[in-house]
């Protein structure tokens, strides 16, 4: 299991991430909840993304997808935004080819929303930042109206 190096927005310390943990990353140094972005493959997909304990936006990709590497700093900046509260999944199509199959992936990229394993929402293609965010917030928040009325 792979860990990453992220840099706290609030101190600028840099922290150590591992890609599948209990609870949420928090800073090391200022306790702040820090971006939790994690790469997952079909052999830890289970552990990385369907075990999380927040909300996972999974964005697969691939390295020849021109839209893939537009959407990315987008993902990455509702990662940064959403410290704590959301983790973005990184799933390389060509290097996962069950996950693909698995959600039936025609085009890349593809995004899903997962929340305990189960799909929330999927959206197909690169997008800008704020239409990315209000899909978000409408899923997220369909998703707590259902468990609500529950």
């Amino acid at each position: 299991m792979e860990t990453d190096i992220v840099t706290c927005p609030h101190c600028g310390k840099r922290n150590r991430v591992p890609a599948a943990a209990d609870g949420k990353p928090r800073c090391g140094s200022c306790h702040k909840p820090v971006p939790w972005i994690a790469a997952a493959s079909d052999a830890d997909f289970a552990d990385v993304a369907e075990k999380s304990s927040v909300p996972v936006l999974v964005d697969l990709w691939a390295t020849w997808c021109g839209p893939c590497r537009m959407v990315s700093p987008a993902l990455e900046q509702l990662a940064t935004e959403r410290a704590g509260q959301l983790k973005l999944v990184k799933v390389d199509v060509d290097k996962a080819p069950a996950i693909s199959q698995r959600f039936a992936v025609q085009a890349v990229p593809t995004l899903l929303l997962l929340a305990h394993g189960q799909v929330l929402g999927r959206q197909a293609g690169a997008a800008p930042v704020a239409v990315l965010r209000n899909w978000l917030d409408q899923t997220l928040s369909a998703d707590s109206a259902k468990e609500a009325r529950s």
